[in-house]
């Protein structure tokens, strides 16, 4: 198991931080990206100038090992950690080697949003968006949001298969009944599946979610 900085609530189905550039960032990626884009303005292939790759260990680091799109925690060799461009390469790619532009992603999640461009910015987004149901850990957006920021929930869910991927629900029951089998405690939940432990604690579920999957799982 990997060793975890300090949570915060920075994940994507709740608002995230955007973190400071890394000092050593402007000579490891941007200068050498830009010089590229000096002479290529609009590349068709990023072939051996793929230097945002430089940036993910400062990554990884920077947002706590958290998966932006899944909310959970990214194995570093298992997982296969990525630098997303939240604006694709293609549409802009004078932002292909900012750091404002990087999103820390999972290998799946960052091929399902490939160039698309109908998911929500985790930048951007506000509490409350997206909720969890209780049993069945079924992501779903705030029925209170008004239509237009609701259809882009709904359009981000459905965009990165939240939950019509069943390996992605089943991820979310493994941690969340580690939990409730006293196997890991609620803080070490906060690290390694944050937007489940939050949505636990908004719905005051921290202490009873146990009875209530077990009633699941007796019925299922």
């Amino acid at each position: 198991m990997a060793i975890f900085c300090k949570a915060t609530w920075s994940v994507f189905v709740i608002p995230v931080k955007q973190q400071p550039e890394p000092p050593n960032f402007d000579n490891k990626v941007r200068s050498k990206g830009n010089a590229f884009l000096q002479t290529v303005p609009r590349p068709k292939t990023w072939d051996s100038r793929e230097y945002w790759r430089e940036s993910l260990s400062d990554l990884y680091k920077a947002y706590n090992q958290v998966c932006a799109y899944s909310a959970q925690w990214i194995p570093e060799i298992e997982g296969s950690p990525t630098v997303d461009h939240f604006v694709p390469k293609s549409v802009k790619p004078e932002l292909a080697y900012e750091w404002s532009n990087f999103r820390l992603s999972c290998q799946k999640m960052n091929s399902r949003k490939w160039i698309f461009q109908d998911v929500l910015d985790p930048f951007q987004i506000e509490h409350g968006w997206f909720i969890l149901n209780f049993p069945s850990l079924i992501i779903k957006a705030n029925p209170d949001l008004d239509e237009q920021v609701k259809n882009q929930v709904k359009s981000t869910i459905k965009r990165l298969k939240l939950n019509c991927d069943d390996r992605c629900v089943k991820h979310r029951q493994d941690w969340l009944m580690r939990y409730c089998e006293k196997k890991i405690t609620f803080d070490f939940l906060k690290e390694i599946a944050p937007f489940i432990a939050y949505e636990l604690e908004r719905q005051n579920l921290v202490e009873s979610i146990a009875s209530i999957m077990s009633v699941q799982s007796h019925n299922s």
